[in-house]
This record gives C-alpha cells, structure tokens and sequence, in this order.
C-alpha cells in the first residue's frame, strides 16, 4: 500500500494563484432567478442572491452565456460577443454583479463561445454576402462536391450533417451544432484577433477569468477529410454524431497555438483565471496540451462524471490517476452535474435515498485534487427535474426524443421559496421552462431552517475544506484498495487528509493506514465535525475525511 511518503511530488511552496483549488458555483441564468416576471431568469436575480452564494463558502461564480442571441441554444448562438441580451438585463445590472460580488470576496467567471456564432452574428451576414467581402472567410464555407452533396460526412452533434446550403454565398457552411450555428474559421488570425478583442472588452469590464466553451470544435482538418466510422453498435448509438470517430471536424493541433496568443491576452490582465471545456471519448490528450507548461490554459475539465451512469471507485480512479502533477501538467477541475448533463443526484443513487446521495456526491467532489465546480441546485440536492414532451425546450432533446434525456431537466428553475408561486423563482404564470413541482419540498427556504438539510451540510462541508489546505490545493496520492473502495491521501507541508469512500453496494472491510489509526473524522456522507476514529467496516455509498492534524 502507498502512503503518504511515497509521494513523488514535492511539497507546495510559495503563494498560489487564487484560483488553484478554487470551489466554483455554476450559474445558468436563465433557470437561477426572474425579477421582472417575464419567466426568464436575468442578472438582476444573479446579483439579488450573491449573499446566498457567498455564504455558501464557494470562492467564485461561473454565469453561463447572457450575451445578445436569438436563444435557439439559448444563448450558446451568440449574435454580439459584447452585448447583453435585454432578456437578461443590462450593462447596469452586470456591473452590480461584479461589484457585489467582488466586495464579497467572490471571482467572476463568464463562457467564451469561440468555436461558433449565430447566423445572427453581424460577422456571419457579411461573410455570406459573397465570396470577397473582408469576413468571407471568418467561416467554413466549402464548395460541394461534384454530386452537389456536402463537402465531408461530418456529422453535428444535434443530428444531421454538419454542413448547411447557403443560398445568398451557394457554398456549404459548417456548422458543428445547430445549423443557426456557423463554425468560425478560428485559423484566420483575423478572427483570433477579433476574438481576443471580445477577451480583453469583458476582462477591461471586470471580470476575473473565462471557461471557454467547446473549445476542442474551435479549428477544423482545413482538407475536409471524412471521419472514419467509429464501429458503434446501433443499439448505444443515438444520434448519427455517434456513429464517426471526429478525426477531422474538431480537435486540430493548431488549437494550442490560438490558446497560447489567448494566454498572452489574459496576461495583459494580472490575477485571472482560464478553464476549458473539452468533450469526445478520449479527451485527456488535449486537455493535457491545452494547459501544458504554464503558457496555454490554467485549467480543464472533461466528461468523465458527466454523462457516468454510476460512480464507481474504478472511474474516480482512473480519472484522478491521469492528472499526477508532474511538472509542466495543467490543474484539473472538476464537475459531477452541468446545464448540460443529467444531474448527478438522479443518475448516481442506488438505494433510493437521494439526499444521502447528494452529501457523498459532495463529500468527494470536494475531496478531489483541482477545481470543484458546483452546479446550481447541487448544494440543495436537486435531482432531475421532469420535463414532459410537450414542454421540452432543448433543441438536442426533441431532435433526438426519446433516445437522450437532453439538457431541459438539468436546467429547470431553481427552487427558492416552497409555498410561493413558481418555488419563487418568478412571479410570472409561465416560466420560459416549466419547472417540476417535486423540487418545492426542496427549496432554499425551507432547507435554510433544517440543520439536517443537503444545504446545511454543503454550507459546513466547505467551510471544513477551507480549514486543511492540504484539501484545497495540496497533493494527492492514491492507495491500493479493494475494487470498491477508493481511498487517497490529500497532503502539503503542513499535513495530511486521509479520503475513503465505499462506491459499492456491499459492506466492505478497509483497514485505515497506519499513518491514520488514531487520526479523527472531520466529516462524513452523514455529518459534517469530528465523530471519532475512521470506520474499519465502510457501509455501501459512504465515505468519510480524516486526520491526524485536527484544527480547533
């Protein structure tokens, strides 16, 4: 068995950059709070309940898009890179934000859409006007075949081809998503710089970093080559997106050389913080290139919890294992539940208890050596809220019904108060998704008042994180243990966390190393504050913290 010992990497020194280890809290506007009864979520609501936020001990906000969109991906369709959609509000209202937030010692995350605009977009109605105008070739226009079929068999991710017929340009543009969705050309340095240019307005306007958005569909094979088939079994495949191996439509080398001018940019403003988001099957490779060296990306994160069906010690195994922090190595984060995946409440419990559930969830999201990043709703224990067909928004999920579950139940309104109209989330009679009456009886007002809730509990199981810092931002060292089990040391100079948890459904026997015989539990799936020595004998879904360091 490892132990603390035998770790290879050297202790931290010196003073680390705010955000390495920083708790993120996720913030889909639209579905976090309306104030002016249009059913909408808006900015005003986000800076109402910064308070709320804050007082959750999370070290910043990450607010999903807000720019100005026609909102056929609700906001991901970017028509004005720096403009504010009036749905959401205005320049008045983001600016209360950030300066609220800062006064609250909270950071402001905001999403970058590089890879793709609008047909909206002023760029993309110049570049189709034509095959000369100057922005003809800010985007992927390519000739069709001889046949008069698309240029490739790439594949979106919403269904269909991923090339589009442009009448006014008689080209065909790619686009990855939606067709209302044209692709950037990201190799012209002239729209990197026009890019870089939407950074540095939003940095100039405050805000302290960026997580950039499906960043691995920024560039494309410039020679069109068609993916080859990816060998997917029908009976897994959902979508015609799932049936290729995207060998050529994403994931050009020539990303990390835009990443290294974004970093130059950034730089130009001390004290921010970059994350990406990077999808596909196997994502580690470019997750590693984009935060190599200190001189691309400071962080990434990928959907190894995303889209799992179960957790499992094997998964968190192997994912913690890829990221040893070996020098020149990029610092993970980490996300359980999104706007875009299932929440992970629904997906992971086993027995039926969802709010033990959701405290082991938190237990070992918070445990994890990088960035956690908490969803909206995550710290109330929300599980997936039931969206009907009829009331479906997501353009993802009634394009593929009923193969996926979609995006809409993960983005349901958030539940404020229990008997109030809406869960109070609006005064509105419709909101602009319906929301699931089951979330009520979870709402923040009446978990505010019970010391047993999911709330109470995430609120204490921060504030016990902030106390070691060896679980904030020290090492980490995994230890040999059953199938079943997962266990790892978290460490700095200053001390050690001993981290268990039984991810089976079987009670399991674990002897605690010796190093941690007489070590105390700072918190468990059940209570968070010292209860004794650490268990010889793990129930099925429980976990637990411990040290020998006990801080008073």
């Amino acid at each position: 068995m490892a132990s603390v010992m035998d770790a290879a990497a050297p202790s931290l020194t010196g003073e680390l950059a705010w955000w390495h280890g920083a708790v993120i809290y996720q913030i889909y506007p639209r579905s976090f709070r309306d104030t002016n009864g249009d059913g909408i979520g808006d900015l005003a609501g986000i800076a109402d309940e910064l308070d709320y936020i804050a007082d959750l001990g999370v070290d910043g906000i990450w607010i999903s898009p807000f720019f100005t969109s026609p909102m056929k991906d609700f906001g991901y369709d970017v028509a004005d890179y720096c403009g504010i959609d009036p749905s959401f509000g205005t320049f008045a209202d983001f600016d209360r934000i950030i300066e609220r937030a800062h006064a609250l010692g909270l950071k402001v995350i905001i999403d970058q859409v590089y890879s793709h605009t609008s047909d909206e977009h002023a760029w993309f109605q110049e570049s189709r006007t034509d095959r000369t105008n100057p922005k003809a070739d800010w985007y992927v226009w390519a000739d069709p075949k001889p046949d008069g079929s698309p240029p490739s068999n790439w594949q979106s991710v919403f269904g269909g081809s991923a090339w589009q017929w442009d009448g006014p340009r008689k080209q065909y543009y790619l686009h990855n998503f939606l067709t209302s969705q044209p692709d950037l050309n990201v190799h012209n340095r002239d729209v990197q710089d026009a890019l870089l240019d939407v950074a540095r307005f939003w940095l100039a306007r405050g805000v302290d970093g960026f997580r950039l958005d499906a960043l691995n569909f920024a560039m494309h094979d410039p020679d069109l080559r068609d993916n080859p088939p990816s060998g997917a079994p029908m009976e897994l495949v959902t979508r015609p997106f799932d049936m290729q191996h995207k060998r050529y439509n994403q994931s050009h080398p020539d990303i990390v050389g835009f990443l290294e001018r974004i970093r130059a940019t950034i730089d130009e403003f001390p004290g921010r913080f970059t994350v990406a988001e990077v999808g596909g099957p196997e994502p580690l490779a470019e997750m590693k290139a984009f935060t190599a060296d200190g001189k691309r990306l400071d962080s990434a994160y990928n959907f190894d919890f995303l889209y799992a069906p179960l957790l499992t010690a094997p998964l968190v195994r192997a994912s913690l294992s890829q990221w040893s922090g070996e020098p020149g190595e990029g610092w993970p984060s980490w996300a359980f539940s999104n706007h875009d995946a299932p929440r992970a409440v629904t997906r992971w419990t086993r027995d039926g208890d969802q709010p033990r559930a959701a405290r082991l969830n938190m237990l070992l999201l918070l445990a994890l050596r990088g960035n956690p990043i908490i969803y909206q709703g995550e710290e109330l224990g929300l599980p997936q809220g039931y969206v009907a067909f009829e009331d479906l928004q997501d353009p993802e999920a009634i394009t593929n019904w009923p193969h996926t579950l979609g995006r809409d139940g993960a983005r349901t309104p958030m539940p404020w108060q229990a008997s109030a109209p809406q869960a109070g989330f609006s005064s509105a009679n419709r909101t602009w998704l319906k929301r699931d009456p089951a979330h009520a009886a979870l709402a923040v007002d009446g978990q505010t008042g019970d010391p047993q809730s999911t709330l109470h509990y995430t609120r204490h199981l921060l504030a016990m994180r902030r106390r070691y810092p060896a679980l904030v931002a020290g090492e980490i060292t995994l230890l040999d243990t059953p199938e079943d089990v997962l266990a790892f040391i978290r460490h700095d100079a200053e001390g050690a966390v001993l981290c268990a948890f039984n991810l089976g459904d079987e009670v399991l026997e674990w002897a605690t190393p010796p190093a941690f015989v007489e070590a105390q539990v700072l918190a468990s799936e059940n209570a968070v504050g010292i209860t004794g020595k650490p268990p010889m004998v793990l129930a099925p879904g429980s976990g637990y913290w411990a040290t020998n360091a006990v801080e008073t």
